[in-house]
């Protein structure tokens, strides 16, 4: 039965001292991680805010509980002859990536799964600091995960962005479009298309073409639901499929 002064000491003032260390860090990169994966989300890709802010978050409090292994299990607990914390830390993390990666899911340009995947190797990290006795960054990091995935999408709303659209157009036998026209008509509508994203295929005397648009600005694209009507005027088109794409 442990006694009340070793269950004291995890919340004595070294160990508290070092969680604050912690609190600064979490926040440091929380902004960081979130600054790079905006300008990600602002060019379409599937990786965004909260991707971004969870892993740069986690990896920071990987890292910095390093630092202060005398503060490990409230300072008063050697770890068992033979066993290794860091090893054992170093496993967790790697099988649990292995776990994230499973959930992510890639279906042409679109990509899924990426926040649940960072989610679920930061509460592998919550895990970590419940383990070596530093709970007060445990239930910051907790929160500030929570804070990630609920509010950031909601935050993002109001921020520049470029909405990116998945477009295959399949064109009736002996009918196809030059490039120059497809970036022209593109242009019009306030578009562009991302470079690297066309690929072309053909059957039957049928050619389809596939790539992605990415909006100049937030304001600037064409709706989907407008495209679509004007798909229907397109030379030759015998049919198409548009779908928001994360890539």
């Amino acid at each position: 039965m442990p006694s009340f002064e070793s269950l004291a000491a995890f919340w004595s003032h070294d160990v508290i001292a070092a969680n604050l260390i912690v609190f600064y860090s979490l926040f440091g990169a929380l902004l960081l991680g979130l600054l790079v994966g905006y300008e990600r989300s602002y060019r379409g890709r599937a990786a965004g805010m909260r991707t971004y802010g969870l892993v740069c978050m986690a990896s920071a409090a990987l890292t910095v509980i390093a630092g202060y292994p005398a503060d490990w299990y409230g300072g008063n607990a050697l770890p068992a002859m033979g066993a290794d914390p860091t090893r054992i830390i170093q496993g967790i993390v790697t099988g649990i990536g292995f776990l994230g990666a499973g959930v992510i899911m890639k279906e042409g340009y679109n990509i899924s799964g990426l926040t649940t995947a960072a989610s679920i190797w930061a509460t592998s990290v919550i895990g970590v600091l419940v383990g070596v006795g530093f709970y007060l960054s445990a239930m910051l990091l907790a929160l500030m995960s929570a804070f990630c995935m609920i509010w950031i999408p909601k935050m993002s709303v109001w921020l520049p962005s470029r909405q990116a659209i998945k477009i295959v157009m399949r064109f009736r036998p002996g009918m196809g479009p030059a490039e120059s026209v497809l970036r022209e008509a593109a242009v019009k509508r306030g578009y562009e298309i991302a470079p690297g994203s066309i690929a072309i295929s053909g059957t039957e005397g049928r050619v389809e073409w596939q790539f992605v648009a990415v909006a100049f600005s937030k304001s600037s694209g064409t709706s989907i639901s407008e495209l679509a009507r004007e798909m229907g005027q397109f030379e030759g088109l015998e049919s198409f499929n548009l779908s928001h794409a994360r890539n």
